[in-house]
């Protein structure tokens, strides 16, 4: 019914002719086959429910699982799920999969828990969550998910860091965030941002009418030359083959170059108001902006969604992640700078940051580089700007630091094959020096010859160009584990650097006896943190997203031979924490007890921690303690017992 309606409703508003609604109608017959229309809820004819016409199979993609694992190939969600539940029954004692949140259409979001369960509850180790496909498009970043589920689990056991990782930490991996653009981008020639929720982008009223069309046929959407007297490209006279266009500017070409598509609205633009348009990267609520505002000269933020959240797959992110305060280090990935992108996002990092947290955010970036070889590493506000100082706005990596107190990236992942060298010796780095990359290192599959092909409305066009999927945005299948692998192994040595603590030394003395009434002591107990972070970044503690670490200490006396009865009270009379470069003390409980309960603040990195303090004890009996320590992000130290003789 909506289908039929929207030509005709375009007409009444004097946007589109009959005639070429005609045209457009019959040629969306032809190419998208009709189907059950009863579930259409955009105004776009041939998308409907959560399925989407026609669908294509990419030779890049993998649509069925077979027996073996490997990254030569992108894969389709129901790949990825069937591997995740592969894994899952394959490692009972490793996995815990289950599903966290339904997208925008209904689909399940997986996620998995990785940890030794046999060492402990994931909840009781410092954790790391890593979260691919953010980005309906940048299906790069859930490969690279993937990548590293695969590699945690068929080396542990025989590979030691990755050993270490799953005994001592707790990993969280979400391959695919946004499920609805993931299977819009691998099962149609159709491309998209975020998610796939309809929004209006070009302001007419209408949601998602003008979605680039696959006018030849061939499975992609690329781009459309046509000639025009007006218009402002030529094709590039340095290159023999006629495939580059030159951009001369407005009515100096003979040329016009727009996306492949129809003007379906008659608004005189192709392809304007695609699927969606809302983006899940901008809809974090730390330093979040509308997309308008009532004033017209405040700040606002393009594909803000209508509040803070308002998108389930943004909000089971944020409530996971609150939910489980223990994890510590961040890397929600997108394509395609490439770049370790981290906060701030509207500011530079001097200006908001603590300097020990930028120092450790500064050390990240290096050790990433170090695996990656990727040039830049930085913040977003100036980095990722180049210096131009642009803001972004309900951006993940305030989030993460700001809001969360976390080690947090956003990293971008493929290069656009961009060429780090002058290939034909010209001066430049160019599209020419990308085409004889493509043409060396790629078996010239990166782009799509031009071809001629009948449109509606402008007659004779040409369609061809780059391949926006495989070589724009993510990087062509045989090019990808390198990649994905890198990324992957920089999230492990981030894991590696998560605190873990451990016991150290103990002393107990008599400092002092009254008799039968009482006696003093000075205890002294020690722990480690052999982990290279702190228990918690600085940030952390300034927004309450951790507690401080805590001794728990419980005071017996047993009963000597003489004594049937022992009745005993405790009192701490004073106490001293030391750590690396912060003593301090904390506060003694006024009156007896036999618990004592105490913060020791946040241990160092690779420190020795010691916590003294002196006690009476009233009464008759062999002094006896039970410590346990507990820490929001680093885990906690087992209850040890120590008798005194």
């Amino acid at each position: 019914m909506m289908k039929n309606l929207i030509p005709f409703i375009l007409a009444a508003c004097g946007c589109l002719s009959l005639p070429v609604a005609a045209q457009v109608r019959t040629l969306e017959k032809a190419v998208f086959p009709e189907s059950d229309t009863s579930k259409i809820y955009t105004v776009a004819g041939y998308r409907h429910g959560v399925s989407f016409f026609p669908k294509v199979r990419n030779r890049h993609v993998e649509y069925e699982a077979t027996g073996e694992l490997r990254f030569d190939r992108y894969h389709s969600a129901e790949v990825i799920y069937t591997w995740m539940k592969r894994f899952a029954e394959a490692y009972p004692d490793l996995v815990d999969l289950y599903e966290t949140a339904r997208s925008y259409e209904g689909r399940p979001i997986l996620q998995m828990t990785l940890t030794n369960r046999r060492t402990g509850a994931p909840t009781l180790k410092p954790a790391a969550f890593f979260e691919g496909n953010r980005h309906s498009g940048e299906v790069t970043s859930a490969e690279s998910v993937l990548w590293l589920m695969n590699y945690l689990l068929t080396n542990y056991g025989r590979d030691d860091d990755v050993t270490r990782a799953l005994d001592r930490n707790a990993i969280y991996l979400r391959p695919i965030n946004n499920p609805d653009g993931h299977n819009l981008y691998i099962h149609t020639a159709q491309m998209n941002r975020s998610t796939v929720r309809p929004y209006d982008q070009d302001g007419d009223g209408l949601l998602d009418e003008d979605s680039p069309a696959d006018i030849d046929g061939d499975g992609n959407i690329v781009r459309m030359r046509y000639k025009d007297a007006e218009g402002d490209y030529v094709i590039d006279p340095r290159d023999a083959s006629g495939r580059i266009m030159k951009f001369v500017g407005a009515g100096k070409g003979d040329y016009r170059v727009v996306a492949e598509g129809l003007d379906r609205d008659g608004d005189g633009r192709i392809g304007e108001d695609g699927i969606g348009g809302l983006d899940l990267h901008r809809n974090y609520p730390e330093n979040w902006r509308p997309m308008t505002e009532a004033t017209g000269r405040g700040w606002t933020q393009g594909g803000a969604g209508e509040f803070p959240l308002s998108e389930a797959e943004t909000r089971s992110v944020v409530a996971f992640l609150l939910d489980n305060p223990n994890i510590y280090v961040v890397n929600s990935m997108d394509t395609r700078v490439p770049m370790h992108l981290r906060p701030p996002s509207t500011s530079k990092s001097e200006d908001r940051m603590y300097p020990e947290d930028l120092t450790w955010y500064r050390y990240f970036d290096r050790l990433g580089q170090s695996f990656t070889g990727y040039e830049r590493a930085g913040d977003v506000y100036f980095d990722y700007s180049s210096g131009a100082g642009m803001p972004l706005f309900g951006h993940g990596p305030d989030f993460g630091y700001f809001y969360y107190g976390a080690i947090w990236y956003g990293d971008e992942l493929w290069d656009n094959a961009r060429p780090k060298e002058d290939l034909n010796g010209d001066g430049e780095k160019d599209e020419l020096d990308q085409l004889i990359w493509d043409e060396r290192e790629n078996g010239g599959e990166g782009f799509i010859a031009w071809r001629e092909c009948d449109h509606p409305t402008l007659g004779r066009v040409e369609t061809g160009g780059w391949d926006p999927k495989f070589f724009s945005q993510n990087a062509p299948s045989r090019h990808l584990e390198p990649w994905i692998r890198n990324e992957a192994l920089f999230n492990l040595a981030m894991v590696l650097h998560l605190p873990a603590l451990e016991w150290g030394g103990y002393d107990v003395r008599r400092t002092r006896s009254y008799g039968k009434d009482s006696t003093d002591y000075r205890v002294s107990i020690t722990y480690r943190n052999t982990g290279r972070l702190p228990t918690a970044l600085r940030q952390a503690d300034l927004v309450k997203i951790v507690k401080p670490d805590r001794f728990d200490i419980e005071f017996t006396a047993a009963a000597a031979e003489s004594t049937a009865d022992v009745q005993a009270r405790f009192r701490v009379l004073d106490n001293t924490l030391s750590q690396p470069r912060r003593p301090r003390n904390l506060a003694a409980p006024s009156t007896p007890s036999n618990r004592y309960f105490g913060e020791a603040g946040y241990a160092g990195g690779e420190s020795d921690n010691t916590l003294t303090f002196r006690l009476r004890v009233y009464g008759a009996g062999k002094l006896g303690l039970k410590a346990t320590l507990t820490t929001t992000r680093a885990g906690a130290l087992d209850e040890r017992e120590i008798a005194v003789q």
